[in-house]
């Protein structure tokens, strides 16, 4: 069984260690977000993972403090986007994110603030871009992948 590289803290019930294989979850991007906040107080949620079912509209958001763990609270974010899943699957912190062929950064976390509407999935990134500077547009796929 291969362990993940980065080691994080116990959460409730389980290490990082206890997702032994994922299969990727993919997405197409249906709104573009464009803004940044300093303070933005995104609590992540506990836990190192949550499920995703298809034709679910999720919100990513990226952030520059890569230090982050479940449990946390994130503040300094760029919004990115609204994808719908079009694949459905499990997201776990650590997998990257990526947008067309491009890496965006890594799952850090998950925010349950616009439950049941959606969940925002927080992602670490060397650099705070939104969507625009990334080059993310509407109808560009997104992919989650733990390789």
């Amino acid at each position: 069984m291969k362990t993940p590289a980065k080691k994080v803290a116990t959460t409730r019930f389980v290490t990082l260690a206890a997702y032994a294989g994922n299969r990727p979850v993919t997405g197409q991007v249906v709104t573009v977000l464009d803004s940044t906040h300093e303070k933005r107080g995104l609590k992540l949620i506990p836990t190192y993972s949550r499920a995703l079912r298809k034709n679910s509209i999720h919100e990513l958001i990226a952030t520059d403090e890569t230090d982050k763990i479940p449990g946390d609270t994130a503040n300094r974010i760029a919004y990115l986007a609204f994808f719908e899943v079009t694949r459905g699957g499990c997201l776990i912190v650590g997998e990257t994110l990526f947008a067309g062929s491009r890496r965006v950064g890594t799952i850090l976390g998950f925010d349950e603030t616009h439950e049941p509407n959606h969940l925002n999935i927080i992602v670490g990134v060397n650099a705070r871009q939104t969507g625009p500077q990334l080059e993310i547009s509407v109808g560009s796929k997104i992919k989650f992948t733990g390789q």
